[in-house]
């Protein structure tokens, strides 16, 4: 099938299409998650030694830190994949529908389509990460999810859950 006939198939609802994303967006977050834990933890300065690996600090997080070490956070990330992935497929449908009535370019359409929608998806997953990043991080001196969100704004305002949108775009 070439990418004419599939744009021909019938299309699903924006409010299926949003459902489905959000689905997809909090699934993929979640399996992920442990792998993100490790990622964070390897990135940040503290505790690391230059000889680590994945494996290595998977098993000490687990080992010093409890097996539920790795989903520190997770539900973070639920709170902002469902409802920011449901956004980024609304989004894309929405403005690939309005593009399509004054331009017929539909590569054009395509990328204007994915700018706007990454827009949104950012804008809404960017505090959830920062939230997450912060309640991954070793020593971590946040006790739950509500906790860190109101300390962070609290400590550094609205704008720290803000501060890398431009490097996440």
């Amino acid at each position: 099938m070439n990418s004419d006939e599939y744009e021909q198939l019938p299309t699903s609802s924006v409010p299926a299409i949003m459902t489905a994303g959000a689905i997809a967006g909090v699934m993929e977050h979640c399996v992920m998650y442990p792998l993100d834990s490790v990622k964070t933890r390897m990135q940040s300065l503290t505790h690391m030694k230059a000889h680590d690996t994945i494996t290595s600090t998977l098993r000490d997080m687990i080992k010093n830190e409890g097996v539920m070490r790795p989903f520190r956070g997770v539900m973070a990330v639920v709170a902002g994949a469902g409802p920011a992935h449901a956004l980024y497929f609304g989004a894309y449908e929405c403005s690939k529908e309005m593009i399509a009535t004054v331009s017929d370019r539909d590569h054009l359409n395509y990328m204007l389509s994915a700018t706007a929608a990454t827009l949104v998806h950012d804008a809404v997953s960017n505090p959830a990460d920062v939230v997450k990043q912060r309640l991954q991080m070793y020593n971590s001196p946040y006790r739950s999810i509500l906790h860190c969100a109101t300390q962070v704004y609290r400590t550094e305002g609205f704008r720290a859950f803000y501060r890398s949108y431009s490097t996440q775009l």
